[in-house]
């Protein structure tokens, strides 16, 4: 049975009830695991807000912390709160990536050097950064789970630098995997198939990448927020002891057609 009781876990991504990030927080808790949240600040506190909002009543997660993971002394001050609050962690969902709109459109070869530096920070570099700040706190070992999409493999419309950042980050995973193995800690991908977020829908097209998995796809259907999160739930678990360093697909199979 999934137990993830008096396990420690801090989500970051959760941007509103449609974030793949906050099926996965739902499952997490389902399954007993005590919870962390961060949020991006901004200056109006309009983010801390609407997550606080979405997570305090069900999720009553015992660390709620704002983190910008362009900031190293911001990810250095949210891993010492876990420290002084919980002793270890025991598990990060990584749910971070963004890209200016001039990064996902038009000419690949026209993206900004700032927009492709940008992306590449924020969506890739920062689970090396919070890997790292992670680590010395798993100290009865951990899971490290973090999201990419079949963009960072192939090429997908209007995707652009995000694929070249999602490339990126499943190679972190493999590298991370490799560093951190010994010290039993693991770390592996989630490829999800297309849904409907706050984040996908900067991606132009969206509706018919999702119209056209559900023609394609052998179930006939995209997949769910906790359909994600039952997958990060189970990595994050005993179950899944033996796994690390792996991309799992969870895109309604998707990703094995030709045509």
């Amino acid at each position: 049975m999934l137990d993830l009781t008096g396990k420690n876990a801090l989500v970051t991504g959760i941007a509103n009830n449609r974030s793949i990030a906050w099926g996965i927080a739902q499952q997490l808790h389902k399954a007993g695991a005590n919870l962390g949240v961060t949020y991006l600040p901004d200056e109006k506190g309009r983010f801390e807000k609407k997550v606080r909002d979405l997570v305090e009543e069900p999720l009553k997660p015992s660390l709620f912390l704002p983190c910008d993971v362009q900031d190293d002394a911001q990810i250095q001050s949210t891993f010492e709160s876990v420290r002084e609050k919980w002793g270890k962690l025991d598990i990060l969902i990584h749910c971070l990536a963004f890209a200016d709109k001039d990064g996902l459109s038009g000419d690949f070869s026209g993206a900004p050097r700032s927009t492709f530096s940008k992306s590449l920070d924020i969506s890739a570099y920062s689970l090396v950064a919070m890997s790292a700040a992670a680590k010395p706190l798993m100290t009865e070992g951990g899971s490290i789970v973090t999201l990419t999409y079949l963009g960072g493999v192939r090429v997908i419309p209007n995707y652009n630098v995000m694929g070249v950042a999602k490339a990126a980050l499943e190679m972190n995973v493999r590298y991370l995997a490799s560093e951190l193995g010994p010290l039993n800690i693991r770390v592996n991908g989630i490829s999800a198939g297309p849904i409907r977020t706050l984040a996908s829908s900067a991606v132009g097209g969206i509706l018919d990448m999702i119209h056209h998995v559900e023609k394609i796809a052998p179930m006939q259907r995209t997949v769910t927020q906790l359909e994600v999160g039952n997958t990060a739930a189970f990595l994050c678990s005993d179950l899944a002891s033996g796994i690390t360093g792996q991309i799992l697909y969870v895109d309604s199979g998707y990703s094995i057609m030709g045509m």
